[in-house]
């Protein structure tokens, strides 16, 4: 089941809208087949496994991390598949969320007198799909706040100066994140100061560039901004209001760059509304990179499921320095947000601080 782990992580940041799915089959205790999904509208890993097994498939066992599908999506069912090899017996990670499933493969195997069993490395197999698992169930994508800081709290000086508060390490693994993810959000603040492209560089040239989802109620943003380059290629998602020109988002138009309207409530756009509009462009995940503004209106609006924070050994201190959590705050510990399952990984000289919601 390891293995199967590893193999479906090949393909994080691929497989969008469908889950992260590897397959291991063996025989007489040694291994003979393997795969993995690799994108939406390719094979699932289980039948990738199949095929490289051929006729070998015949009386062996499987270990999958998630339970296989049993309805017509994008390909046909996994489960018509596994009967039809002659596999004896299926190992199951979890029990499919997608409620089109839940259970139904599991059934549909037995029924055909193949041996499953299921909860094999369950929690590994959950946190691998926990962006599906969530956008399967609500129709919305699982969000992460990402943010770096020093060990006072302050993501930037008085001065605004923020570049670079971590190390490599660490700006290297915010790369990797943003590989992983369907998309980035920032507010005009972030673009405003930092200019900053929103892609994924690697090294090698390795990754994928996620959609920059580009929060302007107010429609501040410069029409040169390097978020907006590339739009022919990459997906840029501009989301602003009725305030916006009909010249301002036509030259946008015309650079490939998609254009949502949402209702401008007091300055403001609904986090809510949004994150159900990306939902429904199947967008799974999403990664936060804002700053202290869009940070504070995302816990507050309860859209974070995971927060990343980088710390580095730095005290910048200043009153007016920002910290990573703007607006006015909480006024009783008893409402501050506890972060639950809390891991610290050393990375560089910095330290990745992660938590769930």
């Amino acid at each position: 089941m390891r293995r199967a782990l590893e193999m479906a992580g090949k393909a994080a940041g691929r497989t969008s809208p469908n889950p992260r799915v590897g397959a291991v089959i063996v025989k007489n205790g040694r291994m003979i087949a393997e795969g993995y999904h690799k994108k939406a509208g390719r094979p699932h890993g289980e039948i990738e496994a199949l095929r490289k097994a051929g006729k070998k498939a015949r009386g062996a066992q499987m270990f999958v991390n998630l339970e296989p599908c049993c309805h017509h999506g994008r390909t046909p069912p996994c489960t018509d598949a596994i009967i039809a090899s002659g596999l004896k017996e299926v190992f199951i990670g979890m029990r499919d969320p997608n409620p089109l499933v839940a259970g139904k493969g599991i059934r549909r195997l037995k029924q055909a007198g193949i041996a499953v069993h299921n909860g094999v490395l369950t929690l590994q197999c959950r946190q691998l799909n926990e962006e599906f698992a969530k956008y399967i169930q609500t129709g919305t994508p699982w969000v992460i706040l990402k943010s770096a800081l020093s060990l006072d709290g302050k993501i930037a000086t008085a001065t605004g100066q923020s570049q670079w508060i971590t190390g490599p390490e660490a700006r290297e693994r915010v790369h990797w994140m943003r590989d992983r993810v369907d998309a980035i959000l920032v507010g005009p603040g972030t673009v405003l100061k930092d200019n900053p492209r929103l892609t994924t560089r690697l090294k090698k040239g390795r990754g994928h560039n996620p959609a920059r989802v580009i929060l302007d109620a107010k429609a501040e943003i410069p029409l040169n901004a390097r978020v907006f380059q590339r739009a022919a290629r990459d997906q840029v998602v501009y989301v602003t209001s009725s305030k916006a020109s009909a010249v301002r988002l036509n030259r946008l138009r015309n650079t490939g760059v998609d254009i949502k309207i949402l209702p401008n409530q007091s300055g403001h756009i609904s986090l809510k509304k949004l994150i159900k509009m990306l939902g429904q462009m199947e967008i799974t995940s999403l990664l936060i990179e804002g700053g202290s503004g869009l940070n504070a209106s995302a816990l507050k609006a309860g859209i974070v499921d995971k927060v990343v924070l980088f710390l580095a050994p730095l005290i910048i201190g200043g009153d007016t320095a920002p910290g990573v959590v703007g607006g006015p705050g909480v006024k009783s510990l008893k409402q501050a947000l506890n972060l639950k399952k809390l891991t610290v990984t050393p990375v560089g000289a910095d330290w990745m601080v992660e938590g769930y919601l």
